[in-house]
């Protein structure tokens, strides 16, 4: 393995004529074998392509979590964890081969030119962008740039006949990680974060000060589906409700000495009722915010066991702007737990498929039972001294099972497919003037009674699209089907935080587990 590593190693160096490991037996033959390539192979050869291939290929070879990015997509791979990009400032979808935005970023460079809700981009910069089938790396490239260069959009609005034209100026545009944040009753906080991105512990922190001005009777912390992130980010939100000087996790592997990360002060919100939601795409960065909350006892960890990605990775920018991520410690919890569920070096499908089919089949999602642990992995909490194990993944402290009822042959192919979807993006776009946004949302959800529209246009709808109605399934399907509708209905009239207002209120049995256990908190 080590001679693997090597051999790709002197080849990514020997191409990039890094003169450094030149000496060394292995490199010589490889910058050998390469010169052969390129002076007598029978046709061009990309050598460029070549080395990256080879280096993504030996780093299979190691962990499950080790990576390498090519220098043409690092920007993207990491925007969705930095603080800001460079663009408009919207979010849209295709609508039929049609850009139509969907909402504005508040005081962004389209909402300061005048972009609405419902628009249809026709042409960016003189290109038609509507009625063409165009990859969204190329739309992406017409509308975003430097800050401060401009774009000219002519689009369609509903009621006016004539196409309008904006000249939007590019600015930067922050990059949100909580998705939804709210009060389901006075002093209960509700936050639901994406990933740990660069601002995610100040958009945590401004939540929880910002909802609840006095000091909250309770916070739910949604981590489900948050697959990580930064690990100092993963820190300071830990920090927020820790004291100072209390551990949150160490890191140690064989060429990086221990590393502690310790709440550096008292938190927003150190001590009253806190719940973590977890379940089994919570990962790496998630866990160690859980596995410091469960450690210390601060907090209830509900839901389902996590993935467990307790490997730490470091980022080594390559002179060609390429970029490895390459695992380089070990992350142990406040109590020595080391959350990285077993793997074998080279089997990262095998690795992969064990965290979600296998949990999946041996019935772990619906049963605590199901769970298996290895008692010489047995730790304790460091206050209430209660059985805690490591070695793959955090277990909760309420379990809560996988909900499948109601998942129908035909309610699966509506979700797969993209119907639910796509009809209310469709919908929405017709009767856009039918709802106003300055309504409260309270408001629009007490009158609420589409139910019966809504349905039987997405049943048209799938039906023109090639998918017949099965009556038997959708009668079972309907709590489902009917939630989903409302919940994407509200989130395109108010934001994302009204889908998981709706979600939570309607069928989410872990929400209503977390909001149970703050209410009797004291008991």
């Amino acid at each position: 393995m080590k001679r693997t590593v090597t051999i790709i190693l002197a080849l990514l160096l020997a191409a990039m004529s890094v003169p450094r490991l030149s000496a060394q037996p292995q490199s010589a033959r490889v910058k050998e074998a390469l010169d052969i390539i390129k002076s007598k192979y029978i046709d061009t050869v990309n050598i460029h392509h070549l080395v990256d291939n080879a280096i993504s290929k030996t780093l299979l070879e190691l962990d499950p979590h080790s990576s390498f990015i090519p220098a043409d997509q690092v920007a993207s791979a990491n925007e969705s964890l930095s603080s800001s990009f460079e663009g408009i400032g919207i979010e849209y979808l295709m609508i039929d081969d049609t850009l139509t935005v969907q909402s504005v970023v508040t005081d962004g460079p389209s909402d300061s030119a005048g972009i609405l809700p419902g628009d249809k981009f026709i042409r960016a910069d003189g290109q038609t962008i509507a009625g063409v089938t165009l990859p969204a790396t190329a739309i992406q490239k017409l509308l975003r740039g430097k800050k401060g260069t401009k774009v000219i959009i002519e689009l369609l609005r509903q009621g006016i006949s004539d196409t309008l034209s904006y000249v939007i100026t590019r600015d930067r545009i922050p990059v949100r990680s909580v998705d939804a944040a709210y009060m389901p009753e006075p002093g209960i906080v509700y936050v639901r974060l994406s990933r740990f991105a660069m601002e995610s512990p100040l958009e945590v922190t401004r939540c929880i000060h910002d909802l609840s001005r006095d000091y909250p009777r309770g916070v739910i912390l949604d981590l489900r589906g948050n697959f990580g992130g930064y690990l100092h980010s993963a820190g300071m939100v830990a920090n927020i409700f820790l004291s100072s000087g209390q551990l949150i996790f160490y890191t140690e592997g064989l060429n990086s000495p221990r590393l502690d990360f310790s709440a550096r002060k008292n938190g927003l919100y150190p001590f009253g009722p806190l719940v973590l939601l977890v379940d089994e795409n919570s990962a790496s960065s998630s866990e160690i915010v859980a596995g410091a909350i469960q450690d210390w006892d601060r907090g209830v960890i509900i839901g389902r066991r996590t993935f467990g990605k307790g490997l730490v990775q470091r980022t080594f920018k390559l002179s060609d702007g390429s970029q490895l991520n390459l695992t380089v410690a070990r992350y142990h919890t406040p109590s020595g737990r080391v959350i990285q569920a077993p793997y074998e070096e080279g089997k990262r499908d095998e690795y992969y498929s064990h965290q979600y089919s296998d949990r999946y089949t041996s019935g772990e999602m619906f049963s605590r039972d199901s769970i298996k642990v290895d008692d010489s992995l047995e730790f304790t909490t460091l206050n209430l001294k209660r059985k805690i194990y490591g070695g793959g993944g955090i277990i909760p402290d309420i379990f809560v099972p996988r909900d499948t009822s109601g998942i129908t042959p035909y309610y699966r192919s509506l979700v797969l497919r993209g119907f639910i979807n796509g009809f209310i993006n469709r919908y929405v776009d017709m009767h856009r003037a039918d709802f106003d946004p300055e309504m409260p949302f309270e408001e629009f959800y007490a009158s609420y009674n589409l139910e019966d529209e809504l349905l039987a246009g997405l049943i048209k709808y799938a039906r023109e699209s090639g998918l017949e109605p099965d009556y038997d399934h959708i009668s079972s399907s309907l709590k489902l089907i009917s939630t989903q509708l409302k919940a994407l209905l509200s989130r395109s009239i108010y934001g994302s935080t009204a889908y998981y207002r709706v979600i939570n209120m309607e069928n989410d049995r872990e929400f209503s587990v977390a909001m149970e256990v703050i209410k009797k908190w004291d008991n």
